[in-house]
């Protein structure tokens, strides 16, 4: 007797999970549930709103790319507005300033009194034969200036634009020499028997042999390669008459130089490296012939 009542007061208590199950679960479930529906719940847009908020979704974007490309002009002003020198021999050339871009590379061995002996990296250019006459009319070169920058800035197989570089070269050649010296965005070369010249930009040197072929037929694609050159800077805005003159000076001065000798077939090249806007007395030229050293 004694044995039963514990057992029967051990199977009551058994009934008390019977409440701590029922009523303390349910009523979290009820709320979860009631807290879900309420979240999902989303008031519907309106016309308007939407368009609103397209709006100043449009005005961010557009603030965003604003600021990228003011920032961009700025390099690019900022390599106009604060350009370099190169070392200079005489008062004339210490006033002349170049634009702050890539330019083709090259140390100097050696310099006289009216010139300097350059040996120049090879690089790749995009020519164009000019449709003028002479080397330096406005029309002509424009127009071969315009063709090359068109391929330049996206005319090309990859429609990619490129950096521009220094200087523009103008050159004057022999129908069968096709090899060209200098850097710098445009050159100008004139064919001998033809009495064409032809206009070429260097090419970035990051692309090397890689460059986006051009859409346009009348651009070609070369590769300059190392050479000497004697090089003789000018100021001022340069004619045909001027190089003409500049040429036969530095071919007479080259004549007494004790190491180096124009190289056989050689024709004068020109290098402008400043753009039209740039006042005369800070603008550099360059007129250069290849040389070789001579056999001792």
């Amino acid at each position: 007797m004694l044995l039963c009542k514990p057992s029967l007061s051990l199977i009551t208590p058994c009934t008390l999970p019977k409440t701590l199950t029922l009523k303390p679960t349910k009523k979290p479930s009820l709320t979860i549930t009631n807290s879900i529906t309420t979240n999902n719940e989303r008031k519907p847009i309106s016309a308007f709103e939407a368009r609103v908020s397209l709006v100043f979704a449009l005005a961010s974007q557009t603030s965003s790319l604003s600021q990228r490309l003011l920032m961009d002009l700025a390099t690019e002003t900022a390599k106009y507005v604060f350009p370099k020198r190169f070392e200079s021999q005489n008062l004339e050339e210490a006033l002349m300033a170049v634009p702050d871009l890539e330019t083709v590379k090259f140390k100097v061995l050696s310099r006289r009194g009216q010139y300097e002996i350059r040996e120049a990296e090879s690089y790749f250019i995009a020519e164009t034969t000019m449709p003028g006459r002479t080397g330096f009319d406005l029309n002509g070169a424009s127009r071969s200036f315009n063709v090359l920058a068109e391929y330049l800035f996206g005319k090309n197989t990859k429609r990619e634009t490129m950096e521009m570089t220094t200087p523009v070269i103008t050159r004057k050649t022999q129908s069968d020499g096709e090899k060209m010296e200098m850097t710098t965005p445009v050159i100008s070369k004139k064919l001998e028997d033809q009495d064409k010249w032809q206009m070429s930009f260097v090419m970035p040197s990051k692309y090397g042999a890689n460059l986006p072929l051009p859409k346009d037929p009348s651009v070609r694609i070369k590769e300059v390669p190392k050479k000497v050159v004697a090089v003789v800077a000018f100021s001022g805005f340069v004619t045909d008459e001027e190089v003409k003159q500049r040429e036969l000076k530095l071919r007479d001065a080259l004549k007494g130089d004790r190491q180096f000798r124009v190289k056989e077939g050689a024709s004068v090249e020109v290098a402008q490296y400043n753009p039209p806007f740039t006042l005369p007395f800070t603008r550099r030229n360059e007129i250069a012939l290849e040389v070789e050293r001579k056999e001792e």
